[in-house]
Formats: structure tokens, C-alpha cells, sequence
């Protein structure tokens, strides 16, 4: 059932502290922790503390809890000093886009120039 922690599911099994991760703030409904293979300075993983296994399942099950993903990452920016200059919030949907946990997460980079297009 969506939004069911899945005992196969790598964040779900960080939500419930069973494996660590660098945790940098948290809500009732979300969690943001360091990424073990950052791709830029600032590199933080925000995921919804309950399972969706990506983006648009997450948004139209529970369209405010992706706003409190998009919330928790907007304040991870501001604490990382990072709105100015800018950062990028990506959700990738699918293994052809890159994902390789499914369940929904949004990278918050920042901290070096992010070129357009994305590689």
C-alpha cells in the first residue's frame, strides 16, 4: 500500500534508523540527510518519511507532503548558505533518469556552478 514503510527499501530503512545517514534537519513528515556520494558541495537527499516510490506518485497521493519536501529543501538551502548563488532540486523518476532508490527523494545541490543542460 502507498505510503507503507517496505522492508526492501534502503530509505525506508533509514527513516525507521535501522541503517545511519548524516541527518541535517527533519519535520514530522520528512527527513534530509547528507548523500554518500555527493556530486557538488552541498548534496542532501530530502525524502518524505513515508514510501512513494517516486515524485509524481508521491504528488498525487500526497500533494502536501511533496510540499513539505519542497519546504524541508528550500530551509536545508538557506541553512547550507547556498540561495545565493543558487541551487538545484532534482526528483529523478525512473532508472532511464538515474534513480536508484524508489522512493521519492530530491537531491538539493549546490555550493559550485551547475551547468545547464543537466549531464
Amino acid at each position: 500500500m502507498a505510503g507503507e514503510p517496505r522492508a526492501d527499501c534502503l530509505f525506508c530503512k533509514i527513516v525507521a534508523g535501522e541503517v545511519p545517514a548524516t541527518v541535517v534537519k527533519e519535520s514530522e513528515a520528512a527527513l534530509a540527510f547528507r548523500d554518500i556520494n555527493p556530486q557538488a558541495p552541498t548534496h542532501v537527499l530530502v525524502i518524505p518519511r513515508a514510501h512513494y516510490p517516486d515524485a509524481a506518485s508521491l504528488a498525487t497521493a500526497a500533494p502536501e507532503l511533496a510540499a513539505e519536501v519542497l519546504r524541508l529543501a528550500g530551509a536545508i538551502a538557506a541553512d547550507e548558505k547556498i540561495v545565493d548563488p543558487g541551487y538545484r532540486v532534482v526528483f529523478n523518476t525512473g532508472p532511464g533518469a538515474g534513480q536508484t532508490v524508489f522512493h521519492a527523494h530530491a537531491h538539493v545541490l549546490g555550493g559550485r556552478g551547475l551547468e545547464w543542460p543537466p549531464g
